[in-house]
């Protein structure tokens, strides 16, 4: 079984809280003996996999797969181009290199995040979309730091070919159908 989860802002990608009153996937009631494929962080929202099945995590996830996963993040300031070239390359994270990623500007029409972003009134928002295939802790993030943009809102839109499903509501999920599946694995 893989299930799709629209996660929202503030639960954690792990079905037991690390200190009490944390969100967590245990709220979602999933059926038994499932458990995430990978992790989106507590800030992060969107698309987050879910199986009963052994083996797709390494499948899913191990570098050697180059498995393609896609994010929309909401920065600080106006994305330039020298700065998405920078990204398209690689930077430099904890002493080593990503992994080229590519990365555009984008204006996704979005509601707005409960609970809302941070907001300076002298300092605009944009939005990029960055395709990663590799997934350290928190890349995103340090991504766009690393290039003067830090990340305010952060969204997986798609994992594979799988894109998260328009109508799959923020704290929803639901099973992928067959030809769902054969677009992430």
């Amino acid at each position: 079984m893989l299930l799709a989860l629209n996660k929202p802002h503030g639960v954690l990608s792990q079905f037991t809280p690390d200190h009490p009153g944390q969100r967590t996937l245990s709220e979602f009631h999933f059926p038994k003996n499932i458990y995430p494929l990978g992790r989106l962080d507590r800030d992060s929202e969107g698309l987050l996999l879910l199986s009963d099945e052994p083996g797709l995590n390494t499948k899913l996830l191990d570098p050697k797969n180059a498995h393609p996963r896609t994010y929309w993040a909401q920065v600080e300031g106006e994305i330039t181009e020298p700065a998405l070239q920078k990204l398209r390359h690689g930077v430099v994270i904890e002493r080593k290199r990503t992994l080229p990623a590519q990365a555009k500007h984008i204006h996704p029409d979005l509601p707005p995040r409960d609970p809302p972003i941070r907001v300076r009134q002298n300092i605009p928002t944009s939005w990029l979309e960055l395709t990663l295939h590799e997934g350290r802790n928190r890349q995103v993030r340090k991504m766009t730091a690393v290039v003067g943009h830090p990340t305010l809102r952060l969204l997986r839109v798609a994992i594979g070919q799988f894109q998260l499903p328009p109508d799959l509501e923020s704290g929803h999920w639901r099973e992928l159908t067959s030809s769902e599946r054969s677009q992430i694995l």
